[in-house]
């Protein structure tokens, strides 16, 4: 099955703790349905101090569920995802506008 979202999407998050927050997709993992979006889903983790860095508490973005994110459309607003045939070629585009993403 084709991916609705790619890294590098512009999505906005529709449920949870983050709800509203916009961000960039970093990476996905489709097998377990997830993907880290920078700015969202920050959790503290504590790192022991090396010769390389100092220790402490350090945010780092967690994953998502896929199916909390929709992307976002040329308005700003949040928008599914569909497919199309452009030629001979399938090609992804916002519901709401219909424009190519």
């Amino acid at each position: 099955m084709a991916a609705k979202l790619k890294k590098g999407d512009k999505v906005i998050v529709l449920a949870g703790k983050d709800k509203g927050k916009t961000g960039e997709i970093t990476s996905v993992d489709p097998k377990a349905g997830k993907a880290v979006v920078d700015g969202v889903n920050i959790a503290i983790r504590h790192e022991k101090q090396s010769q390389a860095s100092q220790g402490g508490r350090t945010p780092k973005p967690a994953p998502i569920q896929l199916s909390n994110l929709a992307i976002v459309d040329k308005n700003g607003k949040a928008t599914r995802v569909g497919f199309k045939m452009d030629g001979d070629k399938k090609v992804r585009f916002a519901k709401t506008t219909g424009d190519v993403i």
